[in-house]
């Protein structure tokens, strides 16, 4: 009799106890039961009616980059939508896109095809998916100002439209929901292809001097605080280069924790917990995470 491994293989890439931390941006994370990596919709939908059949409740993820992952590992089936889930197509000043595709590569096809209103997202190193589900964004922009449509799958493997979001700080339609984005249509500009690769490479150059990115992170860890600047609240209660393990307020910008070597996923949820504790004690200010946190106490 096959067993779910069995059958998951008959329908896309997978591998058992996968560790997290070879996917992960934070390179940290136990192993995942099984993970799938499907190359098209027709994939994902078979994926989720053999959970629905097999009462395995998966988790989606993307890019993995602003995960946190239980040290002891995911006890489920992880599906990661990103490699041959990346179609972009463009039609005068609509993208269609799938969800797997990086925010890097969609931002850059829309400058390629003369259309501003991406800058924003060049340098954010994750999904589309990702991205839609909390309503990511940087210097300004966020996806909320550029998506006009999404579609998911829901648990039983059928495909819907959403054209209300939903977007608020870093939320979406999606949260606190398990339903699977597979892709949207963003509404752009048209504008010039010169400036529009100027202002990203400006953005990007603001990026490579203001942040980390040589260390393993995911990206600014806090959502901004009404009327303040999370990473500006850390470095004023003396937390740069504050470290647990491997595990490290940045000293460029104090809104990165980074892997400085060997962190574990507790070492970064202690550190998130201690800046919290000691940003509160100092101005009243709870700052509020943005990574997402899998499978541990938070």
């Amino acid at each position: 009799m096959d067993t779910f491994f069995d059958k998951l293989k008959n329908i896309t890439t997978a591998e058992e106890n996968a560790l997290m931390s070879e996917y992960t941006t934070f390179k940290t994370g136990g192993p995942a039961r099984y993970l799938a990596c499907p190359k098209n919709k027709e994939e994902i939908k078979e994926i989720i009616k053999l959970c629905k059949s097999e009462g395995i409740k998966p988790i989606i993820l993307g890019k993995c980059s602003n995960v946190l992952v239980s040290d002891s590992g995911i006890d489920t089936l992880v599906i990661i939508l990103s490699q041959g889930f990346d179609f972009v197509k463009s039609e005068g000043e609509l993208l269609f896109a799938d969800a797997g595709v990086s925010l890097t590569h969609l931002a850059q096809f829309a400058a390629e095809n003369s259309l501003t209103g991406l800058e924003f997202a060049s340098g954010i190193p994750g999904s589309l998916g990702g991205a839609i589900f909390m309503n990511a964004g940087a210097y300004g922009g966020e996806m909320s100002h550029v998506v006009i449509k999404s579609f998911y799958l829901d648990e039983n493997g059928e495909e819907h439209e959403v054209t209300d979001n939903e977007f608020g700080k870093r939320k979406s339609f999606y949260t606190g929901k398990d339903y699977l984005i597979t892709g949207a249509v963003l509404k752009l500009k048209k504008g010039s292809e010169k400036e529009i690769k100027e202002k990203m490479a400006m953005l990007a150059k603001s990026r490579r001097e203001k942040q980390p990115l040589s260390y393993p992170s995911a990206g600014s860890i806090f959502k901004r605080p009404e009327g303040y600047f999370a990473g500006a609240l850390i470095e004023g209660a003396g937390l740069k280069g504050c470290r647990i393990g491997g595990a490290e307020v940045s000293d460029l910008h104090a809104g990165f924790i980074i892997n400085v070597g060997g962190a574990t996923s507790k070492d970064v949820l202690d550190l998130i917990k201690h800046i919290q504790k000691t940003v509160f004690e100092k101005d009243g200010v709870m700052l509020e995470k943005e990574v997402r946190v899998i499978g541990m106490e938070e």
